[in-house]
This record gives C-alpha cells, structure tokens and sequence, in this order.
C-alpha cells in the first residue's frame, strides 16, 4: 500500500471525520499514529490481550530492532493488519 493508501485507511478504521483525511500523516507522524493506537484500547479487559498482541507481533514481524523503537509507517502497517485491513500491494 502507498502511504496515501494507508493514511486513508487508518483514517476510515478509527472512523475520523473524512474532511481530515489528508492532513494526518500516519506513515510520518509518531504522535499520529499514538492516537490511532488509542483504537485498539480495550473497551473491556478481555479484548486488550488479543488485540495488543496481535499488534506487537506485527510490529516484531515488521523487523523492528524492538517494538518500541518501531517507526510511523511500521507502526500503520502492523495497525492495519491488526484490523485485517492491510491489502498487499500489486
């Protein structure tokens, strides 16, 4: 997926106001991609688990050196395919 691609479709999944879609860029922006992490905050504790992993594992496949050191557009990748929303590219 292009960054553009991405930025949409994070935009769509934490269901952000479509006037905006451009202005946050997700693949360059740490603090922007903080706040579409806040989607996978469980709305219950049962859900925290399976979702955090899923993500973390996805980040860790992603070759971050550490999860944490992970960058913007590592991080857009592993939320999308944590939703099950990434689309391989052509």
């Amino acid at each position: 997926m292009t960054d553009e691609q991405i930025n949409a479709a994070i935009t769509e999944a934490i269901d952000a106001d479509p006037h905006w879609k451009c202005a946050k860029d997700y693949c360059g922006d740490l603090n922007a991609m903080h706040d579409a992490e806040k989607v996978l905050a469980p709305k219950n504790w049962n859900n925290f688990s399976e979702k955090w992993h899923d993500y973390y594992w996805y980040l860790r496949r992603a070759d971050a050196d550490r999860a944490i050191h992970a960058t913007a557009r590592q991080r857009a990748e592993a939320f999308l395919r944590t939703l099950g929303k990434w689309e391989e590219g052509e």
